[in-house]
């Protein structure tokens, strides 16, 4: 009952801020979601959730062209940004991911769409909630990155006009897949 409200209240917060949330049930629905934001290149790191669906093969089979060679450049190029999460705030609609490798940052915050798969089971109250699984981080690595994503990139340093998508993703795509992980070190 908790993580349904957890889950409500998450996904009500992430719409708020202008996030897609959606339910997917395996890794074809995962696949499906994919393509229809984009026939172009997607990016999807190495990470252990991506690597326990085979999702990589998976979007190959399907006929998804993949950024596999020089990150930097394909990732400038790549219309799709696959990641996981390590866990989520349900107070805000934040996702939050251990970025320290440059595959990750460059999926993050180059191509114009961001898709997170979410476990429902790492979605936590606020980030008070986070103060134990932040320890570990940094105990098992204290030079560890974290980012914090809350919605599609935003600023309105230019002129003050709200713009989207000048500093990362124009879109954040958040796919909560039950059974993914619960583990919060891992992504």
């Amino acid at each position: 009952m908790q993580e349904e409200r957890l889950v409500a209240v998450f996904s009500e917060s992430a719409r708020a801020v202008g996030s897609e949330v959606s339910i997917v049930a395996d890794v074809e629905a995962v696949v499906d979601y994919v393509k229809q934001l984009t026939t172009c290149l997607v990016m999807v790191p190495d990470f252990a959730s991506a690597k326990r669906l085979d999702l990589v093969s998976a979007l190959k089979a399907s006929g998804v062209a993949l950024v596999q060679e020089d990150l930097r450049q394909g990732a400038a190029t790549a219309a799709v940004g696959v990641t996981g999460a390590n866990f989520a705030f349900a107070a805000t609609g934040t996702v939050v991911l251990e970025s320290t490798r440059e595959d990750i940052r460059l999926a993050t915050t180059l191509p114009e769409h961001h898709v997170v798969l979410l476990d429902p089971a790492k979605i936590l109250e606020d980030d008070l909630a986070a103060v134990p699984h932040l320890r570990s981080f940094h105990q098992n690595s204290p030079r560890n990155y974290l980012a914090y994503i809350t919605g599609p990139s935003r600023t309105a340093d230019i002129e003050r006009v709200l713009t989207i998508g000048v500093h990362g993703p124009k879109q954040l795509h958040i796919l909560l897949f039950t059974g993914l992980s619960n583990d919060p070190l891992e992504m």
